[in-house]
């Protein structure tokens, strides 16, 4: 034979690699697994339609692609890659839900810094502080206005979360 080897998907269906193997060029001899999932996916005469249906720049893409859903269709059978970005999208609105109780915690307590500047003040280096006798926030105050802001934050992001969904 004295030529090259054959591309991965034509040593997969046993056939005789042409030079003009459309396969070829995306699915080398050293990566045979690219192909073998690919053409149990979606076989090996659609992938070969869509490539040929495609200009020749765009087909290192194409190809990326269903290698990336063919892998998500083996792992979960039904959603595919459409798992996948369901599941990310999950997160980010997790992560989003999370960051605003971050904000609206930072908020209550730069209001309470503002509110009550000495309160958590302390004492100076000879130990007489005047507003060491201060009273610092009582329960009663810190709760309702942590509470209060925080839930005016968390009813905030729900409503600009309501509008993008």
């Amino acid at each position: 034979m004295g030529g090259s080897p054959p591309c991965a998907s034509c040593k997969l269906l046993r056939r005789r690699c042409a030079k003009d193997c459309i396969f070829a060029p995306f699915f080398p001899p050293d990566e045979p697994h690219k192909f073998a999932i690919v053409h149990k996916v979606f076989g090996a005469s659609n992938v070969s339609k869509m490539l040929q249906e495609l200009p020749f720049q765009h087909r290192a893409d194409a190809v990326s692609s269903l290698v990336y859903e063919a892998n998500a269709r083996i792992r979960d059978p039904v959603y595919g890659c459409i798992g996948a970005i369901f599941y990310l999208q999950n997160q980010v609105k997790q992560l989003k839900l999370q960051l605003a109780v971050a904000h609206s915690e930072i908020s209550c307590l730069q209001m309470q810094q503002r509110s009550f500047p000495f309160a958590n003040r302390p004492f100076d280096v000879d130990g007489t502080d005047e507003f060491s006798l201060q009273p610092s926030l009582t329960p009663g105050i810190a709760e309702s206005t942590s509470h209060s802001s925080y839930s005016n934050a968390l009813e905030e992001h729900l409503k600009i979360e309501t509008l993008w969904t």
